[in-house]
């Protein structure tokens, strides 16, 4: 079974500082590169966050979003509080306005009222409450093992597309097996018909035939390429199989590098209409391969 390196999970919790919350997103990289955004004085755990991350994924661009939201539900719950003093300012200011413009018009709670700022949320004595360390590694771990079983989820779903591709190469190997020979006698015809109109008779030095023939069968000859070809495609289903712990993806790149080499050199013997098409169909399905490896971890 095989991974993704598109995955995502979150994880929070309530604690004394408010709501701490993990999530991490990840998408297709070479390498493990982690891009890091927490909260100012947070950096002092980036290298821990590094170490916890590494047992959960080794391939992929990681964006790690730490955040605290320091009003929790109990207090989303409490009526905000009065700040008097602004109040009092904003209508002594609204009062000199009304005298310079010489309004008529008293200044009244509705106005006053309209600015926000004398309203405020209750003090919850939180905001100087340190996050603990074991606090963010559990909810590191616990976003971490989200994003694993989201990427086996995706790896499944590329597992079933890779391995419908491997089954067409086998299919179209099979035709070029089978379409080889029948192109030598075609061959072999072609010259015995050439050589007798060449020299007006219908008497041809078969030895001198075969010869050629034997010539243009080592020339031609894609044995050792199919060969070759359904070696990497074994070693490429074996790979698939293998545990999804372990990553297969620069394993399984290098084999696709591999197919597609034999499907070229096949294509350069092939002298058939036929094997020409079914090659271009290999390298076609080994392309495809190697574009859904590119989100393999």
């Amino acid at each position: 079974m095989i991974r993704s390196m598109t995955g995502f999970g979150e994880a929070e919790e309530v604690d004394a500082a408010g709501v701490v919350r993990v999530g991490i997103k990840t998408v297709n990289h070479r390498f493990l590169n982690v891009n890091m955004r927490t909260p100012t004085g947070f950096d002092r755990f980036e290298s821990d966050i590094q170490a916890w991350l590494r047992p959960f994924l080794s391939r992929g661009h990681v964006t790690y979003t730490l955040s605290i939201d320091r009003v929790t539900a109990e207090a989303n719950d409490t009526l905000p509080e009065l700040d008097l003093e602004r109040a009092k300012r904003y209508g002594e200011l609204l009062e000199t306005l009304r005298r310079e413009l010489d309004l008529e018009a008293p200044v009244d709670l509705s106005h006053v009222s309209r600015f926000s700022e004398i309203f405020r949320a209750p003090d919850r004595g939180n905001a100087s409450v340190l996050v603990e360390g074991e606090v963010i590694h559990r909810l590191t771990e616990a976003a971490a093992t989200e994003v694993v079983l989201f990427r086996e989820a995706e790896g499944a779903r590329l597992q079933r597309d890779l391995e419908e591709h491997l089954q067409a190469i086998e299919e179209a190997l099979v035709r070029v097996e089978a379409q080889a020979p029948e192109r030598l006698v075609a061959e072999r015809d072609r010259l015995r018909t050439a050589v007798a109109e060449l020299i007006e008779t219908h008497s041809v030095d078969e030895d001198r035939l075969a010869r050629e023939i034997a010539y243009l069968a080592e020339k031609w000859d894609v044995n050792e390429e199919i060969v070759r070809f359904r070696s990497h495609v074994e070693l490429f289903n074996e790979a698939l199989q293998t545990d999804a712990n372990e990553p297969v993806g620069k394993r399984l790149g290098f084999l696709v590098q591999e197919m597609n080499r034999e499907a070229n050199t096949i294509g350069s013997k092939a002298n058939d209409t036929q094997i020409a098409q079914t090659a271009v169909s290999l390298k076609e399905d080994v392309e495809r391969l190697r574009e859904q490896l590119e989100n393999v971890e």
